[in-house]
């Protein structure tokens, strides 16, 4: 008879296997972890967000989408439901509590300029740490850095948005400027209506989200994870303590664990004392396979407020923000105007979104009305830690989240850094008046 270990190692369980929560498991199975991974899917499927995502590793995107003025635009959502961020009237009296704190939080330049400094702190190495965990998963070549593009019509267009630059300067982004002769030069294939850019160099991307999501839970597996195949229905705590998560396949006695189950991670929140005003911010793609022209340089659209570059299986668009809940269809309108959208700026594509060789695509992302993740102990328990709500940056803050997490999972307390991430900041804010800060 073996006789039993005098010194078991602690058990965590990941609930989720999207970027955040793979990432999660390897980070904490290299701080000595038996890692468990709860998951009904599989890792890097269509249903999940990383697979159909634009794929930057920006590590400029720090400004939140809100931003001071924002609430004179409500009325255009309502009116254009195809419009880049649209509200479904449906389902408007459910989300207007969220819309409300999301405006708020971009009230004034001073809190868009708090929640930038927090993100840079997730966001600034994002390449670099995505190079490593991709090449020890084997699979380096999705991971490439070659600068993302900014495309407007015109320096008066860039000006419009001088203060979301203004914004990312303050953090430590830098770029460079390019007329229209150097658009032409470096991106021959753009339409000539785009006359300037910014090119940021530090920023890259995945040549294929899925597949990375896909390698880095097959990399956790072999470095020793456990893979159940169900889904977590909440936990079992007592006296403070976390004694086991329950799933429909039963509970999992464990040590600690990270909730990592994106737009679905509100309600197994709760359950231990966090409630997360959490949001899907729905968003699509369409993905044209062996077209002749496109970007050089992984590139954004003022105008169309859409990104598109190459990806393994062709030519991707994302873009579009739609708030109507999870349950809601997909409405795939918002696909064929980021197809319609590409088109102009890329001659000889498929003319229609129902061709041959065209996908297209929704997923959830994960926000949160403040535009930071919720990182850090939940209320009940310093067991569970919450790790979701990374909104349009998900796939880029994976990894840097993974590295906060995983300590905590070990018993450390949260870095002092994740006191703007903290799940707590939503309950103290619902205690005090909004202020004009």
């Amino acid at each position: 008879m073996t006789p039993p270990d005098p010194h078991p190692r602690r058990h965590a369980v990941v609930i989720g296997a999207g970027a955040v929560g793979c990432a999660t498991a390897i980070e904490a199975l290299r701080a000595g972890l038996r890692v468990t991974i709860v998951e009904p899917a599989t890792a890097g499927g269509p249903h999940a967000t990383s697979y159909g995502n634009a794929g930057w590793l920006s590590s400029h995107s720090v400004v939140p989408p809100a931003l001071p003025g924002a609430w004179r635009k409500v009325p255009g959502w309502l009116a254009d439901p195809m419009g880049p961020l649209a509200v479904r009237w449906r389902y408007l009296p459910k989300a207007l509590p969220w819309l409300l704190r999301y405006l708020a939080s971009g009230w004034t330049e001073a809190r868009v300029q708090r929640t930038a400094d927090a993100l840079r702190t997730m966001l600034s190495d994002a390449p670099a740490l995505h190079r490593q965990l991709a090449t020890e998963a084997g699979v380096p070549q999705l991971i490439e850095q070659r600068g993302l593009l900014h495309a407007y019509r015109s320096r008066r267009e860039f000006e419009g948005e001088a203060l979301g630059w203004r914004v990312r300067a303050r953090t430590g982004v830098r770029w460079e400027e390019w007329d229209a002769a150097t658009l032409r030069l470096r991106e021959p294939d753009l339409d000539p209506r785009y006359t300037f850019g910014i090119f940021v160099g530090e920023a890259g991307h995945c040549r294929d989200p899925g597949r990375y999501v896909a390698a880095l839970d097959r990399h956790a597996q072999a470095l020793g994870a456990t893979v159940l195949p169900s889904r977590a229905l909440g936990f079992r705590v007592e006296a403070g303590r976390l004694r086991a998560v329950l799933t429909e396949a039963g509970e999992i006695a464990c040590d600690a664990a990270a909730l990592c189950a994106g737009a679905r991670s509100a309600a197994l929140a709760a359950g231990v004392g966090s409630a997360v005003p959490l949001e899907s911010e729905r968003g699509y793609h369409v993905q044209i396979a062996g077209p002749r022209h496109g970007p050089r340089t992984p590139v954004m659209v003022a105008d169309g407020k859409l990104i598109a570059h190459w990806m393994d299986g062709g030519l991707r668009a994302a873009g579009q923000v739609e708030i109507a809940g999870l349950a809601a269809p997909a409405d795939w309108r918002r696909a064929d105007i980021l197809h319609r959208h590409l088109r102009t700026m890329f001659g000889g594509l498929p003319a229609a979104a129902g061709d041959a060789g065209v996908q297209r695509w929704l997923g959830h992302r994960p926000s949160t009305p403040d535009g930071l993740p919720c990182i850090g102990p939940s209320a009940a328990t310093p067991d569970v830690v919450l790790a979701f709500g990374h909104g349009h940056v998900g796939l880029g803050g994976s990894a840097r989240t993974a590295r906060w997490v995983a300590p905590m999972l070990a018993g450390a307390p949260p870095q002092p850094c994740l006191a703007p991430f903290s799940p707590g900041r939503f309950a103290a804010r619902a205690r005090r008046p909004v202020s004009a800060g």
